[in-house]
């Protein structure tokens, strides 16, 4: 095959890496599809870079990317690198090699400085990821404005000002790559199972007490 390619071990498909990204995940509308249940439906992308190209772990999976048996979060790939998402192993082909790249992990930038408000908006869009095992998307405009009692077009105004600050580019996934980077630099974490617990017991109904019998 002509150019970077990424082959499945399980299976042995292989499948052309695009020239921009490449998804990869357990979803239906990824590019490289893992049906293996350790893999979240949005996992990870392959970014290529010219004739580079490197691995961003999305932040919303408990089983995370390894290279090479390495857990990372981004690092640039070599020409035959053993990429595993979750449990699922694949491996990188066609490459450019060069010596200054093998050990060489990308560092995220700092974390923008945001207003109260913003820090809400951004804990309301994580939230559904963060309290599941499995990968779900984050909330949308109008979630996060019914869990903060303001209206959807103020949230889409704050959403707006943090896809600048942290330099997302427009296109599709705009909101799951917002949650990845939020949840990637540490600006929210994963709820603790007590407190996960002790939210649903607040939300459930009450229990109707139990009727009188009539003598």
């Amino acid at each position: 095959m002509d150019g970077a390619y990424i082959r499945v071990e399980d299976s042995g498909t292989t499948i052309p890496l695009r020239g921009d990204v490449t998804t990869v995940g357990r979803g239906r509308s990824v590019d490289v599809h893992l049906a293996d249940p350790s893999v979240s439906r949005l996992h990870a992308e392959i970014i290529c870079r010219g004739p580079y190209a490197y691995v961003t772990d999305l932040g919303l999976s408990r089983n995370g990317t390894r290279v090479n048996g390495r857990l990372v979060a981004r690092r640039v790939l070599e020409d035959g690198d053993v990429l595993t998402f979750g449990s699922a192993r694949c491996r990188v082909f066609g490459l450019t090699t060069e010596e200054l790249a093998a050990e060489v992990e990308l560092r995220r930038p700092a974390a923008p400085e945001l207003t109260r408000r913003e820090l809400d908006v951004v804990t309301s869009l994580c939230r559904p990821a963060l309290s599941d095992e499995a990968f779900v998307a984050p909330a949308t405009a109008r979630e996060i404005a019914a869990d903060l009692v303001v209206t959807e077009a103020a949230v889409k105004q704050h959403l707006l000002r943090l896809y600048q600050k942290f330099r997302i580019p427009e296109g599709a996934n705009r909101r799951v790559r917002l949650a990845n980077e939020v949840v990637a630099l540490g600006m929210v974490r994963p709820m603790p199972l007590a407190e996960r617990s002790a939210l649903a017991e607040a939300a459930a109904p009450p229990v109707p007490p139990a009727p009188v019998p009539l003598h």
